[in-house]
């Protein structure tokens, strides 16, 4: 994948949109003691792994898998990074959960950050012994009143999968507005990988801070992410659900997370994720770390976050111009599939160099980054989805064949 993504960069004069993935804009707006994440940020004080966002794959169905219908696309939104096996993890009762959307006119438009329609998850909390959550979705779309969904469409209640049954799971099939969508909830195999503990190493040679060292060989490489479960809500859409009254065939999709403020008993955005990314990449200072991480969305980057990731940018191979350009080309943080065809991260670019076909989850999206980070000079971390003979510290199970595809949890 990444040879023929390579060979697009060299298509393309205007690659550099991709500096979106390198930091994800995880947002927290208010209250500003909250901290946005990824796997690798941790618990603080006043948010628990359940309101921590990691990861977002969206895919039209047919290119995962070919035996499914034409028509419909898989939305999926990973949380509560580094869930260890065997043990189950619930959703917080306390938060909303959102995939939101825009229809967008073409490929090369200017995202809005506006959604057209929101697929918004509420949970209660979990049965006693049963381990499972009754959920309710609400579907939202602009101009027109809410859909409140908590039961099926054979009138039973909606409910996540608990560990103990997660080879049989739970498929909630639901009617919204005259069409099937069907909802998946609970825990799966995390998808990521990446030598995360071998790349801080190296971006600390390359800044002076330590010695230079390269990645290790695939032989020796530790995937951070193996073992590791994730509570995961997949969705199987209809694009015609999505299109409304439009003929869409481009979306801008992104998660959102919510929580009650106390104080007000409104619900306010803590955060806010939709291009792979590591935060950490590019900022090495946990002041700059926060301040980006509380960042709204904007064409704004504080000059203390800007200042740094242009001294890491520079570390990396980069010209001053283009770690100037890759600065500007951060937000919005949206990733978009354009439903006509095929799905995958380095499938295809807009004009302004960003990928427009989603992401699959065998995507290996980290060494697109560095592809792009390095200006080419780096192009893997040496891990791959299924890893190497010999090596126990990478590899992951096989996905599962159907709906909802990610591998079974450890």
């Amino acid at each position: 994948m990444v040879i023929r993504f390579r060979r697009i960069l060299m298509q393309s004069a205007l690659v550099l949109g991709l500096a979106g993935l390198a930091i994800g804009l995880s947002t927290a707006i208010h209250p500003p003691s909250l901290q946005a994440s990824d796997h690798d940020d941790g618990d603080i004080d006043v948010r628990s792994r359940a309101l921590s966002l990691t990861d977002l794959y969206v895919f039209r169905e047919q290119d995962q898998n070919p035996s499914a219908r034409e028509g419909d696309l898989i939305l999926v939104m990973n949380t509560n990074p580094r869930s260890l096996a065997q043990q189950q993890y619930f959703f917080s009762n306390e938060a909303r959960y959102e995939f939101r959307l825009t229809r967008v006119a073409n490929n090369n438009a200017i995202p809005t950050g506006t959604p057209d329609v929101t697929l918004r998850f509420t949970f209660n909390t979990a049965e006693r012994g049963l381990k499972r959550q009754r959920m309710t979705m609400t579907f939202i779309e602009r101009g027109r009143d809410p859909v409140v969904i908590n039961r099926t469409a054979d009138n039973r209640p909606i409910y996540t999968t608990p560990l103990t049954s997660a080879t049989n799971p739970t498929l909630n099939q639901l009617a919204v507005r005259g069409r099937n969508v069907t909802v998946f909830a609970g825990l799966r195999e995390d998808p990521f990988y990446f030598d995360v503990e071998q790349f801080f190493r190296v971006r600390s040679g390359l800044l002076g801070r330590g010695p230079q060292v390269g990645f290790r060989p695939a032989n020796q490489a530790l995937d951070f992410a193996k073992g590791y479960n994730v509570n995961t809500i997949v969705v199987r859409v209809p694009l015609r659900l999505l299109q409304g009254q439009s003929q869409a065939t481009t979306f801008d999709t992104w998660l959102s997370l919510s929580v009650q403020d106390p104080r007000t008993r409104q619900f306010v955005q803590t955060e806010q994720l939709a291009r792979p990314g590591i935060n950490e990449a590019l900022l090495f200072t946990q002041g700059n770390l926060a301040a980006f991480n509380r960042t709204q969305p904007s064409r704004n980057v504080p000059p203390n976050v800007a200042r740094e990731v242009t001294r890491t940018l520079l570390a990396l191979g980069n010209s001053p111009e283009r770690a100037n350009a890759l600065i500007g080309a951060f937000v919005p943080d949206v990733m978009r599939i354009d439903t006509t065809g095929n799905s995958g991260f380095a499938n295809a670019l807009n004009n302004a160099g960003s990928p427009i076909r989603g992401r699959l989850l065998l995507d290996d999206v980290v060494d697109v980054a560095l592809t792009v980070l390095t200006n080419g000079a780096v192009t893997t971390d040496n891990v791959s989805y299924g890893g190497v003979a010999g090596n126990p510290a990478q590899g992951h199970a096989p996905l599962v064949p159907a709906f909802p595809y990610l591998a079974l949890p450890n």
